[in-house]
């Protein structure tokens, strides 16, 4: 279970650095433009905020899905940007980068272009580093690689 929750990935420190910024970058974004406004505007979201179509998310309430939304804006790209837990919570972010684009915006058009203010781009776009951090992990530069250290090392 621990190798799970923290295996940080590669340690090589060129791809460290690359997933160090792609993690603070993305999850920094995420928190500062789209969680924490949400989070001010709880009590204006919270009654209309809109649910997923699909089973079980359809059954949930408007409060219960824009807190869940919450979650993972601000608690899993909080996340990311420290790189603890970072394969669950870029699950978590994924996913709902998934459920925003093809259940929220099912009608959106792809790209965001003349006249087009909402589309699947931006949660496409954010859907990206989150495959990304899921396949490759945390990377050296993290609380992962701090908190799971292999028990033997390999001996050339």
């Amino acid at each position: 279970m621990k190798k799970f929750l923290f295996d940080c990935g590669t340690r090589d420190g060129t791809a460290s650095l690359g997933l160090f910024v792609l993690r603070v970058g993305t999850g920094l974004m995420m928190m500062l433009g789209h969680g924490l406004p949400k989070l001010h505007a709880y009590g204006k979201l919270k009654d209309g905020w809109p649910t997923a179509n699909i089973w079980p998310l359809s059954h949930l309430s408007s409060q219960i899905s824009l807190i869940c939304t919450l979650a993972a804006e601000i608690g899993a790209a909080a996340l990311l940007v420290l790189g603890l837990m970072t394969r669950p919570a870029a699950f978590l972010f994924g996913f709902a980068m998934v459920v925003a684009a093809f259940q929220i915006g099912a009608n959106a058009p792809w790209f965001i272009g003349p006249g087009v203010s909402e589309a699947k781009e931006p949660a496409l776009l954010y859907l990206l580093p989150a495959v990304v951090l899921i396949l490759s992990g945390a990377g050296g530069w993290s609380f992962d690689a701090a908190l799971y250290r292999e028990g033997k090392r390999k001996r050339w």
